[in-house]
């Protein structure tokens, strides 16, 4: 994976949300999240987000950390907007992501969903100077834009908020 150092600014999301875990997410049964993404995906939830800012760059977000990524978390998946002015659906959540610096991580092309649990499992392996700092575990979200409509070759970055 390409990795990078940078500085964003703050993004405000709207979409759906599960509360889950890692280890839920181990077990393909106990999973909350593949289903949140089947529904999102499949109901095309998408469409029904106001004020899109980026049409069909889909940010799927890990915020709320209990502890680290082993404990219990909460998993956002929608689309960045320009404001929260018009109410949004019924079943809709809205989430902020800070302005935080950021390490980014641009997978090369493979599969899904094998592009997004390989670069996770390598991630959580670095150490905290591979990482390039320590985890501030408040907000880490994946892109998915153009990159990744072919399914069987995607390419999408991972932002993991570090502390700075």
């Amino acid at each position: 994976m390409k990795k990078s150092t940078i500085t964003k600014p703050e993004i405000k999301c709207v979409g759906i949300q599960v509360r889950t875990s890692y280890q839920k997410e181990l077990n393909r049964d106990s999973s909350l999240i593949s289903p949140c993404v089947q529904r999102y995906f499949h109901q095309a939830l998408f469409e029904k987000i106001p004020q899109r800012k980026s049409p069909g760059t889909t940010i799927c977000a890990y915020t709320n950390y209990e502890s680290d990524y082993q404990g219990v978390y909460t998993y956002f998946i929608g689309e960045e907007v320009l404001n929260f002015d018009l109410p949004f659906p019924e079943g809709f959540e809205s989430l902020v992501i800070p302005a935080q610096t950021y390490t980014k991580f641009t997978t090369e092309p493979a599969p899904m969903p094998e592009v997004i649990v390989n670069a996770w499992q390598e991630i959580w392996e670095m150490s905290q100077e591979n990482l390039g700092g320590k985890r501030y575990y408040h907000t880490d979200f994946e892109l998915y834009d153009e990159r990744a409509a072919n399914h069987q070759s995607v390419v999408l970055d991972l932002y993991i908020g570090v502390e700075s």
